[in-house]
């Protein structure tokens, strides 16, 4: 009860900063996948994918809130985190995106990495209604680059460098950066793929990765180390809200 009551208002807290920040003008660069920039059949397309699954990360929650009582507000935490983390834009040389953090790493290791799917969803869909980032057609593909390849890039390096003898925060560390360059190599790859035309897909999945080299590359390893930090910070300060999850080297 006690944790429970802590953490909801460490919450409300967080959620008031995001008040604030859906008050203040935003850019009008967008980030993530920009509003039609994808052909209908394309973003048709994500969106049914993306679906699969946020049907697989609100059943593993379910599961998780009868088993653990403090895991809503915890996740609610999580979800603000990745809000915030994920609304730190920095333009590329290029039309239609911008690179930014993404959290999912960070919520992958934390929660796993069908709720964080869910999480991403939740917030790619604020910042397209109030903050013009990213759009609606898109939020599909935004949430299979952010939510899904994120979370399982991030989620996948954690428990590999684990089982390899590396400790939490090395660990945490990988998962933090492989999450974040996985994320904007999906993004590459699902631009380039509706994008290319009479082209070369390969040609143009390489200039689009090569436009986030500047950006993506130091904001990768900053994430990387953000996720260490505060993966230590929740095992020293709540380490029951990852118990039974340790030992397998993260959350499941």
């Amino acid at each position: 009860m006690n944790i429970g009551f802590n953490l909801t208002g460490s919450a409300v807290r967080i959620l008031a900063i995001i008040c604030i920040l859906l008050i203040l003008p935003a850019p009008a660069s967008a980030m993530h996948i920009s509003e039609g920039i994808l052909p209908a059949p394309w973003a048709i397309g994500w969106f049914a994918l993306a679906g699969i699954f946020l049907f697989w990360g609100l059943r593993r929650i379910k599961i998780e809130s009868r088993l653990q009582p403090e895991y809503k507000p915890f996740i609610s935490l999580v979800g603000a985190a990745v809000f915030i983390i994920s609304c730190m834009p920095i333009p590329v040389p290029m039309v239609g995106t911008c690179s930014h953090p993404c959290g999912t790493g960070l919520a992958a290791v934390l929660i796993g990495p069908g709720p964080t799917v869910v999480l991403a969803s939740v917030a790619l869909t604020f910042q397209a209604l109030f903050l013009a980032h990213g759009g609606l057609t898109t939020l599909g593909a935004n949430i299979l680059s952010m939510g899904v390849a994120g979370a399982l890039a991030g989620y996948a390096a954690f428990q590999m460098a684990r089982r390899l003898g590396l400790n939490v925060a090395a660990a945490a560390f990988l998962a933090g950066l492989a999450a974040d360059w996985s994320t904007y190599a999906a993004t590459a790859l699902i631009m380039a793929g509706a994008l290319h035309g009479d082209g070369s897909f390969f040609a143009m999945a390489k200039v689009i990765l090569l436009a986030f080299v500047p950006t993506q590359l130091p904001l990768g390893i900053l994430e990387g180390i953000i996720t260490a930090g505060a993966y230590r910070f929740v095992i020293n300060r709540r380490p029951q809200l990852l118990q039974g999850k340790m030992e397998m080297g993260g959350a499941a």
